[in-house]
C-alpha cells in the first residue's frame, strides 16, 4: 500500500472524528483535526484544507441553529477578527510550524485548565472584552485555523446557555471561514493540491457532522460545559507534542 493510500485512508479517520466533535459541540474540529494531521501532512497543506472544511460544516450546522443566532450581540468580535486574521495567515507563511504549535498549544491548555478548576474572570463589559477575544482569535485562525479557544473560554467563562453557546459559535466561525478563504486564496494558500486532498476526505466530513448533531441535541447543559473544557485541554496538549516532533 502507497504512502499516499495510507495518508488518506488516517486523514479520512480524523477527519470523520473531528467533523463528529464539531457537530456535537460547535467547535473542536481544528482543535482535534489539526494536530493529529500535522503529525503526518505539512500545515501548509492542513491549514488551508481545514479553513475550506470549515466554512462546508458551519454552514451544515448553521441552518441547525439558525434560530438562537444573535449577530447583534458578536458583531465588534466579528470586525476584530477581520482585522487580524491577515496577520495570522503572514504569521502561518513566515513562522516556523513547530513554534506556531507550541505557542498555540501552551497557551490554550494554562487557559483551559484554569477554567476547569473554576478560575474565571468578572467581564463587565462584554462589548469591549470582544475586541482583544476577536483580535487573538484571529491570529490563531489565519496561523494555525485555530480560531475556536479564545472565543470558546469566553463564552463558558460568561455563562451563556448551550443553544445559545452553539449557535453564536457557528454564527462567528461561519463568517471568518468566508473571510479566511477569501485571505488564503489571495495569498495563494488554497490552491489545487489542497484542492485535492479536500476532496478526497470530504465524504468522511459530511458523515462525522450530520451524527455528530443528531448527538448534539441531546447532550445535558453540565455534561456540556465539562465536554467542551476537557477538549480544549487535550487539544492543546496534542498541539504541543506535535509542535515538539
Amino acid at each position: 500500500m502507497s504512502q499516499e493510500i495510507l495518508i488518506i485512508i488516517a486523514g479520512l479517520v480524523v477527519i470523520f472524528s473531528a467533523g463528529f466533535i464539531q457537530g456535537v459541540t460547535s467547535f473542536g474540529f481544528s482543535l482535534f483535526s489539526l494536530p493529529l494531521l500535522g503529525l503526518f501532512m505539512p500545515l501548509k497543506l492542513v491549514v488551508p484544507m481545514l479553513v475550506v472544511y470549515s466554512l462546508i460544516m458551519n454552514s451544515m450546522i448553521l441552518y441547525n441553529v439558525r434560530k438562537d443566532i444573535n449577530l447583534k450581540k458578536i458583531y465588534i468580535m466579528i470586525i476584530s477578527s477581520f482585522i487580524a486574521t491577515p496577520i495570522g495567515a503572514n504569521l502561518l507563511i513566515n513562522v516556523s510550524e513547530s513554534l506556531l504549535k507550541i505557542s498555540v498549544g501552551i497557551i490554550v491548555t494554562i487557559s483551559a485548565i484554569a477554567f476547569y478548576f473554576g478560575y474565571k474572570v468578572k467581564v463587565k463589559n462584554e462589548k469591549i472584552a470582544y475586541i482583544p477575544i476577536g483580535f487573538f482569535s484571529g491570529l490563531l485562525n489565519g496561523s494555525v485555523s485555530l480560531s475556536g479557544p479564545p472565543v470558546i473560554l469566553f463564552l463558558t467563562n460568561q455563562g451563556v446557555k448551550k443553544q445559545t453557546f452553539r449557535a453564536t459559535l457557528t454564527a462567528y466561525f461561519w463568517v471568518l471561514n468566508i473571510m479566511t478563504v477569501i485571505t488564503f486564496t489571495y495569498k495563494g494558500l488554497i490552491n489545487g493540491e489542497v484542492m485535492e486532498y479536500t476532496g478526497y476526505l470530504l465524504p468522511a466530513l459530511i458523515v462525522g457532522v450530520l451524527l455528530g448533531i443528531k448527538l448534539g441535541n441531546k447532550v445535558k447543559e453540565e455534561i456540556f460545559e465539562k465536554l467542551t473544557t476537557v477538549l480544549i485541554i487535550i487539544m492543546g496538549i496534542l498541539s504541543i507534542i506535535s509542535g515538539m516532533k
